[in-house]
């Protein structure tokens, strides 16, 4: 997969911020994060109240200690 000039330059001016702002791009950065972590928690929840929900979250879970 290869990423055009601007998506690079993008991912640089990133890495940059992250550099020289260590505290303010994790406060931007927070809401967004702490979001998907509450949606991951939701999905897992409903997941869970079905018996094939379950015995995917155990396949997951197994995947994941390879």
């Amino acid at each position: 997969m290869t990423h055009d000039k601007s998506h690079k330059e993008q991912i640089e001016r990133w890495a940059l911020f992250v550099r020289n702002n260590p505290d303010k791009w994790k406060a931007e950065l927070k809401p967004f994060l702490d979001s998907q972590l509450i949606m991951a928690e939701k999905f897992y929840e409903k997941l869970s109240q079905t018996e094939e929900g379950r015995k995917k979250i155990l396949k997951i879970k197994r995947l994941d200690k390879k």
